[in-house]
């Protein structure tokens, strides 16, 4: 029983980092139906800020603070100065265009600080408590700063002038235009703060991978199977998708025999194709209907 709930608390806190960059991917999605393969690479990048701040003197939150803020100007800055431009353009330009921001975002980061693998410092205290047995102290650190991520950006999203624009930008751009919303700015403003909830996912998640530019790979495809399994239109079933793909793979890991450690990339591929098979627009997601 122990070891079964020490999985259950180690997927938790695995899928609050898939949670994260999933939101971060379907609040692309959500404003220009498009999935934005470098996401995870702009977290690595901004991960790199972090240290190297940490590096210099810095203290941890105040590192952490900055290269958030940093990845929200750079999500700004990508589109509109990049993405703004190709606004009529061929999906599969916009495709090759995040390829690209992917590569040039792992060349940069191994250009200015190597393809060795660095320690990441974790702020958590590593003393025990009630519950270590179950859950260490940066799991539950992990959980805890994504929920508090998670519940600002509701709160945001749901109570602000600002966030009630956004949702209207991306829901209906010609209604929001009509009724006087900068839609032009709420979708750069989108890009910002889904660079940011990338970046949380990239510090947080630094300690348990390690730092390097290659880090993000692996965690983009289970947040791209968490998008999925919960909704790739629906923010909130994209959350609860991540933490259904991190219990999910830790307990088939642990008592699929043939599976294991080695091969767990595979459960997140599997409940890709089984959703996609099943209910393509995901358990938490509804189907659309559009006039063409």
């Amino acid at each position: 029983m122990e070891q079964f709930l020490q999985q259950i608390a180690s997927g938790l806190a695995n899928g609050a980092i898939y949670a994260c960059v999933a939101l971060a991917l379907v609040m692309i999605y959500v404003s220009t139906d498009h999935i934005n393969f470098a996401q995870g690479e702009m977290a690595m990048f901004s991960t790199y800020i972090s240290w190297q701040l940490m590096s210099w003197g810095m203290s941890f939150w105040v590192a952490f603070i900055v290269a958030v803020a940093f990845s929200f100007v750079l999500g700004v800055i990508i589109e509109r100065v990049i993405l703004r431009p190709l606004h009529n353009a061929p999906v599969l330009s916009i495709v090759v265009v995040f390829i690209g921001l992917l590569a040039i975002c792992n060349s940069v980061a191994g250009a200015i600080w190597s393809y060795l693998i660095k320690e990441y410092p974790s702020p958590f205290p590593k003393s025990s408590f009630g519950i270590a047995g179950v859950i260490g102290p940066h799991q539950l650190g992990v959980v805890l700063v994504t929920l508090v991520v998670l519940g600002l950006l509701f709160v945001f999203f749901r109570y602000t002038p600002l966030g009630l624009a956004m949702r209207a930008a991306a829901q209906n751009p010609q209604m929001a235009r009509l009724v006087g919303v900068r839609v032009d700015w709420m979708l750069a403003l989108g890009w910002g703060l889904a660079a940011a909830v990338g970046a949380v996912a990239g510090i947080m998640v630094a300690h348990i991978v390690y730092l390097d530019p290659n880090m993000m790979g692996g965690i983009l495809l289970y947040a791209f199977a968490s998008a999925l399994v919960g909704g790739i239109g629906n923010p909130g079933g994209a959350v609860l998708g991540g933490f259904i793909v991190g219990v999910v793979e830790n307990l088939v890991g642990t008592y699929v025999s043939f599976i294991g450690t080695e091969l767990k990339f595979t459960v997140a591929l599997g409940m890709i194709i089984v959703v996609l098979l099943v209910k393509p627009t995901g358990l938490f997601g509804s189907t659309v209907v559009k006039r063409v």
